[in-house]
């Protein structure tokens, strides 16, 4: 977009992989099963840990945007795809456990930590 976008134009990012909101729950389970993470007591598979809960006016099912203007007029595609982008995240959360503990205990107060790889 720096280089060959217009001023002033969007631009969409995105990967043309809709998916459905439990596909994405699921796909994390059975990648954290692959990893051979330690699951907490009495629990068999990662997929046992969903909950479903009551839907509320406004949930979304599934989230879904248009890439095909950035793909279209300045040639981008992702470097990913979902599977592999998905395995990065979760690898990237498992090794930065300290960030999001402190988000969850309340210490972390938005300022810019980690590096850059």
């Amino acid at each position: 977009m720096l280089t060959k976008g217009k001023v002033g134009e969007t631009y969409t990012i995105g990967g043309h992989g809709e998916k459905c909101n439990i596909d994405v729950v699921t796909k994390i389970c059975d990648l954290l099963e692959q990893m051979q993470l330690k699951k907490p007591n009495g629990i068999q598979n990662f997929t046992q840990l969903i909950r479903f809960v009551v839907d509320r006016p406004g949930h979304d099912v599934h989230y879904a945007i248009d890439p095909s203007k950035i793909t279209n007029e300045l040639g981008w595609k992702p470097k990913e795809d979902f599977d592999s982008g998905m395995k990065k995240t979760i690898e990237w959360y498992l090794k930065n456990e300290a960030w999001w503990r402190a988000i969850l205990d309340g210490s972390y107060h938005g300022e810019r930590l980690g590096t850059i790889e």
